[in-house]
């Protein structure tokens, strides 16, 4: 079965109950890569040093610069999110438009995607940066065991 076909049917079964919870675990999950990304930009300023050293200077841009891209989609998915959860009145109204129930649905079927695939990109760059930042701190460690 290919994606496009589970995701259609996926669309199919979800109730307005089920779109909202999908919707309030997006936020929320997005939220807390929010401040997690604070926690990332205070742990960068504490390594900075170590950071620019010559060893570690490309990993060390390339992660950074991916944070920062991913940054700013968060942004933008948490006001997305936000926007597509008030476009939910359209399923629970009572009046039956089923074209633009329809179209709800497969948006909301398209967001999953794109978040999930957010979310896993996120999580690949959290563990890029704390291995570098373990490193550098293991580093430090054997230079300060050998003095």
């Amino acid at each position: 079965m290919k994606p496009k076909e589970i995701n259609m049917k996926f669309e199919v079964w979800l109730s307005p109950e089920e779109m909202h919870n999908n919707s309030q675990k997006w936020l929320s999950e997005l939220q807390f890569a929010i401040d997690e990304q604070l926690f990332f930009d205070d742990l960068i300023k504490s390594y900075t040093l170590q950071l620019i050293d010559s060893r570690h200077f490309n990993e060390s841009k390339k992660i950074i610069d991916k944070l920062s891209i991913l940054q700013k989609e968060t942004d933008t998915l948490v006001t997305t999110v936000k926007n597509h959860e008030r476009g939910l009145k359209v399923m629970v109204d009572g009046v039956n438009e089923i074209k633009k129930e329809q179209a709800y649905k497969i948006k909301h079927g398209k967001l999953a995607t794109v978040i999930n695939s957010h979310l896993e990109k996120y999580r690949t760059l959290k563990t890029q940066l704390f291995s570098l930042v373990i490193g550098i701190i293991k580093e430090g460690k054997q230079k300060r065991l050998l003095q």
